[in-house]
């Protein structure tokens, strides 16, 4: 099974960028589909992005599509969530999971079976 550590987090205010990292280690996730998740406390997780294991194709919920970017360099073996324009409402501890099943990119959580620690993403507006 593939370990997921995930950083970049933090406290930022609205309209401020960050970018979140998601090294794995124990295998490689090159032919692996990977996904960034979040969850506020009280709340289901939720989906945020995707990504197929060859990094060309991806998917956004809709309250992040044009703000977030998620990206992979499967020579460092690290998946990546580039956050722009960021609002109150992103806060949230953010994971990274890993679909180590297959490469096609897939939104739904139960298709993970690896998943990271979580990062926290605290927005000030």
């Amino acid at each position: 099974q593939v370990h997921l550590v995930e950083s970049g987090g933090g406290m930022v205010q609205a309209g401020d960028s960050l970018r979140l990292s998601c090294a794995a280690s124990g295998r490689t996730v090159t032919n692996s589909a990977m996904g960034w998740f979040r969850q506020v406390p009280g709340k289901e997780r939720e989906f945020v992005a995707v990504i197929s294991g060859s990094g060309t194709i991806t998917y956004y919920a809709d309250s992040v599509k044009g703000r977030f970017a998620i990206s992979r360099d499967n020579a460092k073996n690290t998946v990546y969530l580039q956050m722009n324009s960021l609002k109150a409402e992103d806060t949230a501890v953010y994971y990274c999971a890993a679909r180590t099943t297959g490469w096609v990119a897939k939104t739904q959580q139960y298709e993970y079976d690896s998943w990271g620690q979580g990062t926290q993403v605290t927005v000030s507006s």
